[in-house]
C-alpha cells in the first residue's frame, strides 16, 4: 500500500488542479460570449479570435498563480508572484477587448493590481473546507451571487484607484476625449473591468469548491484491498503527507466524516480489528494536532505570565499582549486541523462502546487518554479566553504554573474580558472551546452510565485520566472539570 501513497496520493491534487483549469476555461468562455455579446461590436473574425486568445491566455495566467497561492494555511510565501500574476492578467485582460492602448492597459495593470492587494489583505488564499459537503454545481450555484456582489463593488473601488494613479501619469496617458467618446469610454471601461473582476471572483469561488471536496481514501468497496486492509490508504495519507499540504486536509476530512457518519460503516468497523494496530495508529493521528495545540499554548501563556504580580486570567484580559497574541494567533492557524482530530478521536471514543467487540479502545488505554488531551485542551483554550479555572476551594490545589487558581466560573465572565469578544483570537479560541466541549460530551454521553458506576466507586479518574502529567493543568483539576460534563454543567 505504500506504492499507493507514492504514486495515488499526489495524482489527488494534481487531478483537480486539471479538472479546475478545464472547467474554468468553459466558464471563461461562456462569460467571454456574453460579455461580446452584450458590449463590443467585432469587426473582424481576426479581432475575434486574436481577444478570445488574449483573454484565455489572461485567465490562464491569473489561475495558474492562484492555484499556487491558495492553501490549507494562513501563512503564504508566494504573493509577490500573485500580485505580478494579477496586475499582467489585468493588462492582458483590458487590451483584449479594448484593443492595444497605454490608458486602457494602465487601468487594467492597476486594476489587476488593486484586486491582488486586497485578495492578500483580506487572506483569502486559505482554502475553507464547508461542514456540509454538498454537489460541486449546487455549491458553485451558491456562490455566484456572492461573487457577483463582490465583483461590483471591487470595480467601482479598482476605477477609482486606477482614475486617482492616471491622474499622475505623464500626459500622452490622459488624451482629452470628445463628450460623446468620454462617456462610452468610461462605461466601457467600467464594464471591462467588472467582468474581469467577475470572471476572477467566479475562478477563486470554484478552486474552493473543486479542491475542498471530500476525497474518499478507501480502496474500492468489494476488491480485495477492501476485504484485507481498507485502512491503509487513508492511514498513509494522514502520516506521510507533508503537514501543511492539500492532501493532509484532505484526508483529515475523511477521517472525520468515517468517525462521524454510518454511511461509511465498514470503513470504520476496520478501525477496530483484532490485534488493535489500526485503532492505535488512528488514534496517534488524531492526538498529535491536539497535543501540538496544548504544548504551544502553555509556551504562550508561560511566556505571557509574570507569576510574582499577575494571576492567569489578570494577565490575559488585555489584547494588546504583543508576545502571547503572536503566538497564540500563529498557533489557530490551524484550527480546522484541530476541529477534525477532536471531533473524530470523541465520535470514534463513543462509538467504540458498541462497535469495539475486541475491547481494543479500552484494553490500549486510548479511552483515558483521550479524554485527558480533550479535557487539557480545553482548559488551555479557556484560560486563553480568560476563563477563571481551578480547584474547588476546599482543595487548595495549585495550577499548572505554580498559581493558586480560583474556583470554576460557570457562570458570567468577568466583565472586563468583554472587551476581548471582539478580538479575532478571542472569536477563535471560543469556537476551539464550543469544538472541544461538544466533542467530550460526545465520550460522556455514550459512557454516562459507566461513569456515574465509576464515579460512585472512586475509579473515574483512575479509568478515564491518565497517570502521566496532563497536558495542562493537574490531574485533579482535569477530574473536577469532568465532574462537570457528568452534572452536564460545563459550559
Amino acid at each position: 500500500m505504500c506504492s499507493w501513497t507514492a504514486a495515488e496520493s499526489d495524482m489527488v491534487v494534481k487531478n483537480r488542479l486539471v479538472g479546475f483549469l478545464l472547467w474554468q476555461s468553459i466558464l471563461s468562455s461562456l462569460i467571454f460570449l456574453v460579455f461580446t455579446t452584450m458590449i463590443v461590436t467585432w469587426h473582424s473574425p481576426t479581432a475575434i479570435f486574436t481577444s478570445f486568445f488574449s483573454f484565455h491566455l489572461s485567465q490562464l495566467l491569473f489561475s495558474v498563480s492562484l492555484s499556487t497561492v491558495l492553501s490549507p494555511q494562513p501563512k503564504c510565501s508566494s504573493l509577490p508572484m500573485l500580485l505580478a500574476a494579477a496586475a499582467v492578467s489585468g493588462f492582458v485582460f483590458a487590451v483584449s477587448f479594448c484593443g492595444f492602448n497605454g490608458r486602457v492597459g494602465f487601468k487594467g495593470f492597476a486594476s489587476g493590481l488593486f484586486y491582488a492587494f486586497f485578495y492578500g489583505y483580506k487572506r483569502r488564499w486559505v482554502l475553507q473546507f464547508p461542514i456540509i459537503q454538498r454537489s460541486h454545481f449546487f455549491s458553485f450555484k451558491m456562490g455566484i451571487p456572492s461573487a457577483t456582489t463582490h465583483a461590483l463593488k471591487l470595480s467601482a473601488a479598482a476605477y477609482l484607484f486606477s482614475a486617482l494613479l492616471l491622474a499622475f501619469m505623464p500626459h500622452h496617458f490622459n488624451t482629452d476625449l470628445k463628450l460623446g467618446n468620454f462617456f462610452a469610454y468610461h462605461i466601457i471601461s467600467y464594464a471591462v473591468s467588472f467582468f474581469m473582476f467577475l470572471c476572477w471572483e467566479l475562478t477563486h469561488h470554484l478552486h474552493q469548491v473543486l479542491h475542498t471536496k471530500r476525497f474518499i481514501f478507501a480502496p474500492p468497496k468489494g476488491s480485495a484491498a477492501a476485504e484485507t486492509n481498507p485502512s491503509e490508504p487513508l492511514l498513509a495519507a494522514l502520516e506521510e503527507s507533508s503537514p501543511t499540504s492539500l492532501l493532509k486536509y484532505l484526508a483529515y476530512l475523511d477521517l472525520c466524516m468515517v468517525c462521524e457518519n454510518n454511511v461509511d460503516y465498514w470503513r470504520r468497523a476496520a478501525f477496530f480489528e483484532e490485534t488493535g494496530e489500526t485503532y492505535r495508529r488512528v488514534a496517534a493521528v488524531c492526538m498529535r494536532p491536539l497535543e501540538q495545540l496544548a504544548s504551544k499554548l502553555v509556551q504562550g501563556l508561560e511566556g505571557s505570565l509574570d507569576d510574582k504580580a499577575y494571576r492567569i486570567s489578570d494577565q490575559l484580559q488585555s489584547s494588546t499582549n504583543p508576545r502571547l497574541n503572536s503566538k497564540c494567533y500563529e498557533l489557530m492557524n490551524d484550527f480546522q486541523l484541530y476541529t477534525w482530530s477532536a471531533r473524530a478521536i470523541a465520535s470514534l471514543t463513543a462509538h467504540s462502546r458498541k462497535e469495539d467487540r475486541f475491547g481494543v479502545a479500552q484494553l490500549s488505554g486510548s479511552n483515558a487518554a483521550v479524554m485527558s488531551m480533550l479535557l487539557g485542551c480545553l482548559l488551555a483554550v479557556e484560560t486563553l479566553m480568560g476563563k477563571k479555572s481551578g480547584l474547588q476551594p476546599s482543595h487548595h490545589s495549585m495550577g499548572s504554573f505554580g498559581i493558586k487558581l480560583a474556583t470554576f466560573s460557570t457562570g458570567r465572565r468577568d466583565a472586563r474580558t468583554g472587551k476581548r469578544r471582539d478580538d479575532p483570537l478571542y472569536s477563535k479560541a471560543y469556537a476551539m472551546a464550543d469544538v472541544l466541549r461538544t466533542s467530550i460530551y460526545c465520550i460522556v454521553s455514550a459512557f454516562h452510565r459507566e461513569m456515574l458506576t465509576s464515579a460512585k466507586a472512586g475509579l473515574l479518574e483512575k479509568d478515564w485520566i491518565t497517570g502521566g502529567k496532563p497536558s495542562f493543568g493537574t490531574r485533579e483539576l482535569l477530574l473536577q472539570k469532568l465532574h462537570l460534563f457528568l452534572d452536564f454543567q460545563a459550559s
